[in-house]
């Protein structure tokens, strides 16, 4: 297929509640989409970019100026077969993963359409359901976090993650703990702490926790072995993990035992595939993170989580979590006992609604050959 011209434009969605992290609190997320027109078909991706350069470098601005100025021009007027043949394209731009994945991604949607074959299959998914979770941000007050977590496990939910930072971690976590003693509960940091928190960690140790997500910092596996060492508790990493060369040192160093794939993150679905085949070799289970997307993005992560060691409840939920209307139909939807089922429909296996794309859309342009 030719990529004849490619299409970016911003949106932006209104949460149906605040989102608060270690990083901060957000009412809205602004989106970049991006359209890879190739011989008459067009593949959609998201960029998972946040507004501010604080869970990882890039950001929306960066991703779109990127992609203008250097990542485009490389690939347009390209023959491609496959989506995979994306990435090697870009090779010459360090860094920029996000945006990078965002094309690499839409050539997928693109393949997979031409080829009349659901994504998930062209990865080599084999799940007809993958099992949910969800990630509560921090909340104003304990009852308003337990309140959530009660209807979050009435909705279904197999695992609960909750976000944690100094100040809002031991008791928070007691609470939960008993009022809901067996519970899949984890926790998530987003490198909220440091060296001398070390004792403080320990003390996580008490709530027989699945996981406790990225406490160090964001580039570090050195100080997570060290961690990791002292500590019965999984650590899983997060932000650490950018490639598959990441994990095998990450897993080699016994940095973690379980490992979040963001396919945004790890720069597209070639790179997540290999750092699923990483952490399979090694035996250690993936799941699959969310960076608040919305439907577009969310089919990627559904089909994604097909492959056969995320073995453990993603952060993959239902639309109406997030969004009073997504730009998809179906909305994606969670059964009551915790699973999305997997369409075998070509593409995402979902619709875009172009019309409310374009009712949402603040900026756009398209780039040509």
């Amino acid at each position: 297929m030719k990529i004849e011209a490619i299409t970016l434009r911003e949106i932006e969605m209104p949460l149906v509640n605040f989102f608060e992290t270690s990083f901060g609190r957000i009412y809205s997320r602004r989106m970049l989409l991006v359209t890879m027109h190739c011989d008459g078909v067009d593949g959609w991706g998201e960029c998972v970019a946040d507004e501010a350069p604080f869970y990882s470098p890039e950001s929306v601005d960066t991703a779109w100026l990127i992609i203008r100025m250097y990542l485009a021009p490389m690939l347009l007027g390209k023959e491609v077969e496959r989506g995979a043949d994306v990435q090697p394209l870009l090779a010459r731009v360090r860094g920029h993963r996000m945006a990078k994945g965002v094309l690499e991604n839409a050539m997928w949607d693109a393949e997979a359409k031409a080829k009349n074959l659901p994504i998930w299959k062209l990865l080599g998914g084999s799940r007809e359901k993958i099992p949910c979770g969800v990630s509560i941000g921090i909340q104003d007050s304990h009852e308003q976090l337990l309140d959530k977590i009660e209807t979050e496990l009435a909705a279904g939910y197999q695992r609960i993650k909750v976000k944690v930072k100094p100040g809002w971690d031991v008791e928070v976590l007691e609470k939960i703990r008993k009022r809901w003693p067996d519970i899949l509960l984890s926790c998530d940091a987003n490198s909220a702490y440091t060296l001398s928190d070390f004792e403080h960690l320990k003390e996580f140790e008490q709530f027989k926790l699945l996981m406790i997500e990225q406490p160090l910092w964001n580039d570090d596996f050195y100080f997570h072995a060290a961690l990791q060492k002292q500590l019965k508790t999984a650590l899983c990493l997060d932000e650490a993990i950018e490639s598959w060369r990441d994990a095998q040192a990450a897993l080699e160093l016994g940095a973690c035992r379980i490992v979040n794939i963001k396919v945004g993150r790890v720069g597209g679905f070639s790179e997540a595939i290999a750092v699923h085949d990483i952490a399979q070799r090694f035996g250690v289970p993936v799941w699959c993170g969310g960076m608040l997307e919305c439907g577009l993005g969310r089919s990627h992560n559904i089909a994604l989580s097909t492959l056969p060691n995320f073995s453990l409840p993603g952060d993959v939920s239902a639309s109406k979590r997030y969004w009073k209307e997504d730009v998809i139909e179906p909305e994606v939807t969670v059964s009551p006992d915790g699973f999305i089922p997997i369409r075998d429909v070509p593409g995402t296996g979902y619709t875009l609604r172009e019309d409310q794309i374009e009712r949402i859309t603040t900026k756009k342009e398209t780039v040509r050959a």
